[in-house]
């Protein structure tokens, strides 16, 4: 009986695979393998979410995340943060799934998990957000990444065209969620090489068309995509990074994010590999490091959130190493 529904609650809170593809979307499409890559990505999401709701435990769940091909396991454990976040956060469901998750496999995965964290508070109502474990009050930011990429994905026209922004967003609730459209914006960005279909003039054109003081954290967003999705060519990262202009600093710190999130579970990939070399100038192992050692090791003092702090640390450690110019 627990087995039946468990089942039952997992087909009950999936979200349908038909949301994923572009067509449905309404997304750019580049080529044939470009959109075929981009599906997968979404199909392995919902794979990861699905296992997760059905699992007894989290640590359950792992077992089968494990078995996904390495290029789309991150993605999947993302999912998995979602739907540990959305059954925290269910009235009469048992609590403490993501934190259980963060206690195992999930340790190693960290940052997707955070993202998946994200997806969740997309979809749940905000009363209910007081539920949302992100305990790390530097990481916790990536929440608000996965959040901006869901809105992007599937609240296109208002968030991509119509570019809006919550002018009292909510969360957190400690201060410093006057940076909180900051970090949107860099989910949006991420997003966008997705609404993009990784055709790096079209995800450059929609960048162009937001205002001047967004487009760093949007080219953030789209560099750390290009980096752990992939989907471009070097000749097309290259042209990437020309576009780019004067935010290829922002360009090569997501391009580092993706890189520690690849690096730390051991998921490199050929693609990211690239990406870096382009982007950062290095290879993915010391784009990772880099990312990693620049973490504020104290409490930030000022007006400043120590994960914006990190992201800044990360972009002068790539112009200082001359991979990457203002």
């Amino acid at each position: 009986m627990a087995s039946l529904l468990r089942s039952l609650r997992r087909r009950i809170i999936t979200p349908n695979i038909s949301e994923t593809k572009l067509a449905t979307r309404g997304f750019h499409v580049k080529n044939a393998e470009a959109r075929d890559l981009l599906e997968t990505v979404g199909e392995m999401f919902l794979t990861g979410y699905a296992y997760a709701a059905e699992a007894r435990t989290p640590a359950e769940a792992e077992e089968r995340l494990e078995q996904i091909p390495r290029r789309f396991r991150g993605f999947a454990y993302e999912g998995a943060g979602m739907a540990y976040a959305i059954l925290d956060a269910t009235p009469l469901a048992t609590s403490g799934k993501v934190a259980a998750s963060l206690a195992g496999r999930g340790d190693a995965q960290v940052y997707l998990i955070y993202v998946g964290v994200g997806w969740a508070m997309a979809r749940l109502p905000r009363v209910l957000w007081s539920k949302i474990h992100a305990p790390d009050p530097l990481l916790r930011w990536l929440a608000l990444d996965g959040y901006g990429f869901h809105q992007a994905y599937f609240r296109t026209q208002q968030y991509v065209h119509e570019q809006y922004q919550d002018p009292r967003f909510p969360w957190p609730k400690d201060g410093t969620s006057a940076y909180a459209n900051r970090v949107i914006d860099q989910g949006i960005g991420r997003a966008l090489w997705f609404v993009g279909g990784t055709d790096v003039e079209v995800v450059s054109s929609l960048i162009a068309k937001f205002p001047e003081q967004r487009r760093g954290d949007l080219y953030a967003g789209s560099g750390l995509a290009a980096t752990y999705a992939c989907g471009a060519e070097e000749d097309e990262l290259r042209r990437f990074a020309e576009l780019a202009g004067p935010y290829r600093p922002q360009l090569a710190q997501g391009s580092a994010f993706a890189a520690e999130a690849r690096v730390r579970p051991g998921l490199v990939v050929p693609a990211t590999e690239i990406a870096t070399r382009v982007f950062c100038g290095v290879p993915p192992e010391q784009a990772a490091r880099i990312s990693n050692e620049s973490r504020p090791d104290q409490p930030i003092q000022g007006d400043v959130p120590a994960y914006e702090v990190w992201r800044q640390r990360i972009a002068d450690q790539f112009v200082s190493l001359g991979g990457v110019s203002r």
